[in-house]
């Protein structure tokens, strides 16, 4: 079983809050890795938000290689941090020898946003393929204000080694993503660690998709981003993707996707032919197995919901400065005391509840 979490605040947080979220939850993951997606970044970003940022893990063939592709289609660099790692003896951690994080400027004549996300989304691609067919490390995301580290090890020993306990204001952002645990269910991969990124969607989840050979043999024909499938969870992700940026649904449709209402109770309904339609064209979408999703979205709006049985947890509790959503509520509790505990929110089986940027609540019934 895993724990997952996330931190949405009006002000930059450091990644050592989202950390304390999950601490406490340490009998529900198994100490095997950390891995974190942060978005509206703040600190040593603060001043190229809008330049994507290439997050990656590597050997110093792999750097060569992306250096040399990425000057190869002019790509031209504008800023970069290279964490200095704290090499502390005995620590579980299985470090890759190089982690760069770096702001590119795109290249000429890419001046409107779709050409943009579809230029970030096919170097991602070339650069893992040249990392992977090499050997020489991975590329977890390349986007706008999003930074993505993951790592194999005690989560506590990998906060040390990149000083993630460290709050000097260097990594900050209002969103973070975050769950400790590699991916123990499958061979273990840093590709196959939560949160997983495509296209300014992140997503992590908390238990099994039993429908996983279902729904990869549907996804791999649907878009050349969806890959890899090293988890089953990445269906989620790729789901969450194609029904909200491909078919440009909202949000409560991507519920009736993946846990689709009974027959009976659809034909009650005033949008029976919709719901109807979902299931015919997109049954293999269907998800199945106990499981709890937490996503963000490229506008900084972040999600959670459950399977249609409710069989993994969750729980949503904040204040007026920062929410915090959790897969149990001791977290929550860590780093937010003094909130209102009466108005916390366990969402059920049938809604998915969505945080804004003012950190409104929704709460949207299937």
């Amino acid at each position: 079983m895993c724990r997952i979490g996330a931190v949405k605040s009006k002000k930059p947080v450091h990644p050592s809050t989202a950390l304390r979220l999950m601490l406490p939850q340490q009998e529900g993951h198994d100490n095997s890795g950390f891995a974190m997606v942060m978005q509206d970044l703040s600190g040593v970003f603060s001043l190229y938000k809008d330049k994507p940022l290439l997050s990656m893990a590597c050997t110093k063939q792999g750097a060569r290689l992306v250096e040399d592709y990425m000057s190869a289609k002019n790509f031209v660099k504008m800023a970069e941090w290279l964490p200095v790692p704290n090499k502390q003896p005995n620590l579980d951690i299985q470090a890759m020898p190089y982690y760069i994080f770096r702001n590119y400027d795109y290249p000429e004549h890419y001046d409107d946003t779709e050409s943009r996300e579809a230029l970030l989304l096919d170097t991602r691609l070339a650069l893992r393929k040249i990392l992977t067919e090499s050997n020489q490390g991975y590329v977890y995301s390349f986007w706008p204000d999003v930074l993505t580290l993951k790592e194999i090890g005690d989560p506590r020993d990998i906060a040390t080694y990149f000083r993630l306990w460290d709050d000097n204001g260097t990594l900050l952002s209002k969103n973070i993503i975050v769950q400790c645990r590699q991916n123990t269910n499958y061979k273990i991969v840093r590709y196959a660690a939560h949160p997983f990124f495509l296209q300014g969607y992140t997503l992590c989840a908390n238990g099994e998709n039993t429908f996983y050979t279902k729904n990869k043999e549907f996804q791999k024909n649907l878009h050349r981003g969806y890959i890899g499938f090293e988890s089953d969870s990445q269906n989620f992700l790729y789901t969450l993707h194609y029904v909200l940026h491909e078919l440009k649904w909202s949000i409560p449709y991507y519920k009736h996707v993946i846990t689709p209402l009974p027959f009976a109770e659809i034909a009650e309904r005033e949008d029976k032919d919709i719901l109807l339609s979902i299931r015919q064209s997109l049954a293999h979408l269907e998800i199945n197995g106990p499981n709890t999703i937490i996503a963000g979205l490229p506008d900084g709006r972040m999600m959670t919901c459950c399977d249609s049985k409710k069989l993994r947890p969750v729980a949503v509790g904040g204040d007026d400065t920062t929410i915090a959503i959790s897969s149990e509520v001791c977290g929550i509790n860590e780093i937010l005391p003094d909130r209102n505990m009466e108005k916390d929110i366990y969402p059920n089986e049938r809604e998915v509840v969505v945080i804004d940027n003012d950190l409104k609540v929704m709460r949207w019934k299937q």
